[in-house]
């Protein structure tokens, strides 16, 4: 998005913090209260954050405020006035930074929500429905969407379900999406095909964070349960929370078609997708209005896609027919999904070419990136105006 808009010909400022994520330790050669960069055009201004790879609820909140006030203070001093604050949520709490950063500068905020909080901490079990802390976070999320000038949100069922519980909130769909010349079928490379490969078997990946919502024990136990005659190979990629757990689940059970691996650039990332025969993309279960954009890029590298989740990222993969759906929980179902796409080249590559020509179509992120662009120009009327993210 920041690319899009530079090229553009407008100016970009990414306020951020030290880079900690997935291993819940600073990257080397960061570090301190406040860091300045520049990248492809954009400025990017990093600040201090606590770092945990620690799932319980005090220290993620830790994790959450450290950056909300860094935030703060590094934006009040060094941010230029912009035309539109642009804030991120999940977490929720950054709409604390971004009203406040916004009544500074006097700049419109747009806040793109990617997942509904409160709602998705009660389904995942982190916070008890009309609790205390359930009731703090329906009202700051409340409070957020009316300090907005634009609310966003990732998906569609997001949008209306804003919509409908807060009919004065203006609202504009923008999906996360995929860049199609960056994630594409032919970027697999010789080391990433050696990366992934073993014994010549059919290999089902999942790349990226080892969380509690992906629900990666869900993953192992479908692949215990495949017949010792399906040549298909599990590959969990990256790291987080709870890969400890799932690695110990795979030791204590032996079971040998699953193996793990490192993290690895997000530079790698199109050539490791594409290697891959079949891409798993788990939800521990249904959170309403969740398309991980995981799914995007899976359509777009031409892999087929097996989905764990429900809902409006269920549908996107069933109406373009690009891959298999499975309902959370369902380890019968997730076996029987990876059994069938491993003994099965044609229905693999059938998948496959339908989910690259949606992704081409529907989800290309330049395209949605310059809609979103030219809805922004529209509003302000004028050129070259200065977004902060």
């Amino acid at each position: 998005m920041a690319r899009e808009f530079v090229r553009r010909g407008h100016e970009v400022t990414v306020l951020t913090a030290m880079p900690n994520y997935p291993s819940g330790r600073i990257h080397r050669g960061y570090g301190g209260l406040f860091r300045r960069e520049q990248r492809d055009g954009v400025t990017v201004l990093r600040s201090f954050i606590w770092p945990t790879q620690k799932a319980d609820f005090p220290r993620r909140l830790a994790n959450y405020f450290s950056f909300v006030v860094s935030a703060a203070g590094c934006g009040s001093v060094s941010l230029h006035a912009p035309d539109y604050l642009m804030v991120e949520s999940p977490p929720l709490f950054l709409g604390l930074t971004g009203v406040l950063l916004s009544w500074l500068k006097r700049a419109r905020m747009v806040f793109n929500v990617s997942d509904l909080w409160p709602e998705s901490a009660v389904r995942l079990g982190l916070v008890r429905r009309d609790g205390a802390t359930h009731r703090l976070g329906a009202a700051l999320e409340r409070f957020c969407y009316r300090e907005a000038w634009l609310v966003t949100g990732q998906s569609r069922e997001i949008v209306s379900n804003i919509a409908a519980r807060f009919p004065w909130c203006r609202t504009r769909h923008l999906p996360n999406g995929a860049d199609s010349e960056v994630f594409r079928p032919d970027r697999a490379t010789t080391a990433s095909r050696e990366l992934l490969r073993t014994n010549g078997n059919c290999v089902a990946l999942y790349a990226g964070l080892h969380g509690l919502a992906q629900g990666l024990e869900l993953l192992v136990d479908a692949a215990e349960s495949l017949p010792s005659s399906t040549r298909l190979d599990m590959i969990l990629m990256g790291d987080g929370p709870r890969k400890t757990t799932v690695v110990d689940r795979v030791k204590r059970r032996q079971i040998g078609r699953v193996r793990f691996l490192g993290p690895r650039p997000h530079s790698e990332m199109p050539a490791i997708l594409s290697a891959a025969d079949v891409l798993i993309v788990p939800l521990l279960r249904y959170i309403p209005a969740a398309v991980p954009s995981k799914v995007y890029e899976a359509m777009a590298c031409g892999r087929p896609v097996v989905l764990v989740a429900e809902g409006e990222a269920a549908r996107i993969v069933l109406d373009h027919d690009a891959g298999m759906v499975v309902a959370p929980g369902d380890v019968a179902g997730l076996a029987h999904a990876l059994q069938t796409l491993s003994s099965n080249a044609a229905l693999r590559s059938r998948f496959g070419a339908n989910g690259r020509a949606a992704a081409v179509r529907f989800f290309d992120r330049s395209y949605i990136a310059g809609e979103f662009i030219e809805f922004l120009e529209r509003h302000r009327g004028t050129q070259g105006q200065h977004v902060n993210t």
